[in-house]
């Protein structure tokens, strides 16, 4: 069990993946376990559909919502409108590094505009009801970072901000794509770690390249908080020992099978009248990752939903397929 029970452990937004299907399977491998939501832009939230794009089934919670923006008023209208919905905290974009969001103005570019930010933060702050953190990048291109990153989280937290979510990595907006920029630039966990004793009356939360829980435990050392990314997407399984190993749980006694059970449930009471739910089979690819047959449960999910299968169905005859496996094995 991890010993500072104050510790968060969260899995990360990561667009077309973290949708509410997505939290809601992850759900049901950790009560405790912190869910963001994928980014949503301001600007959707207030002219957008809001049903669509906010609402979220109630077992999800504890959940954060990301928002994506540099508008302080429109951030402000986004954290009134969404706190109707009932999230638990509310997030600020300042690590996405597409281009897309670049030419927004928004995301690991305003690593470059602390002052900007921190209006940013005080905008939401002072319109949203729950609390407001920050998700951020090491910096940007040749930023000097022993220089720019704690001028950035100073002047954020001068604003307010108590909670820091900082990806270990810095970001090139000039000559990397958003996917090498997740990998390409060298990680520095040292740095993040320096924030904390450097600042140790904030939060500071560490995210960025983690492969396992217990690199998780020991990287995040010291610190107040650990987000898994594509780890967490690509071998979900890893979520069940989150409970007992950080939260002080007992040991889950659920198997896969009882997860894909009331996941076929959940599918069955939406897909008829919510398209997204076929995202379910492309959620639960890596339920079986590391295991005997693993690479039969993607391939079976992959075929029948080229089938033009209903996800139900999709997901029964994968389970019937591991089933068969397991017992020739």
């Amino acid at each position: 069990m991890y010993k500072n029970q104050s510790f968060k452990v969260s899995v990360a937004p990561m667009m077309d993946w973290t949708d509410r299907h997505c939290r809601w399977f992850h759900r049901r491998l950790s009560r405790h376990i912190l869910l963001y939501t994928e980014m949503v832009v301001a600007d959707a939230v207030i002219h957008g559909p809001r049903d669509r794009l906010l609402g979220y089934d109630v077992s999800e919670h504890p959940l954060a919502l990301q928002i994506g923006g540099s508008d302080p008023a429109k951030l402000a209208a986004a954290c009134r409108i969404a706190q109707d919905y009932g999230y638990d905290e509310m997030n600020i974009n300042i690590g996405c590094p597409s281009d897309r969001v670049q030419s927004g103005r928004f995301g690991a570019c305003l690593m470059e505009e602390p002052d900007l930010v921190a209006e940013c933060y005080d905008a939401m702050a002072s319109a949203a009801n729950v609390p407001v953190t920050v998700k951020c990048r090491l910096g940007v291109d040749d930023q000097n970072l022993e220089q720019s990153l704690p001028e950035f989280i100073e002047k954020v937290a001068a604003a307010g901000c108590n909670h820091f979510i900082i990806h270990a990595r810095k970001a090139w907006l000039k000559g990397l794509s958003p996917k090498e920029n997740r990998d390409v630039p060298p990680l520095d966990y040292n740095l993040v770690r320096e924030m904390k004793a450097r600042y140790p009356h904030l939060e500071i939360v560490l995210n960025g390249g983690l492969t396992s829980l217990d690199q998780g435990q020991t990287e995040a050392e010291g610190l107040d908080g650990v987000m898994y990314g594509r780890a967490a997407y690509h071998d979900p399984w890893m979520l069940s020992r989150v409970d007992e190993l950080f939260y002080g749980a007992a040991p889950q006694t659920i198997s896969r099978f009882d997860i894909i059970g009331e996941v076929i449930q959940y599918a069955r009471a939406h897909e008829d009248d919510n398209p997204s739910v076929k995202a379910l089979a492309r959620h639960i690819m890596g339920l079986f990752a590391g295991q005997p047959g693993a690479r039969l449960w993607r391939r079976q999910l992959s075929e029948n939903t080229a089938k033009r299968l209903k996800p139900s169905d999709v997901i029964t005859e994968a389970a019937q397929a591991m089933r068969a496996f397991e017992a020739a094995a």
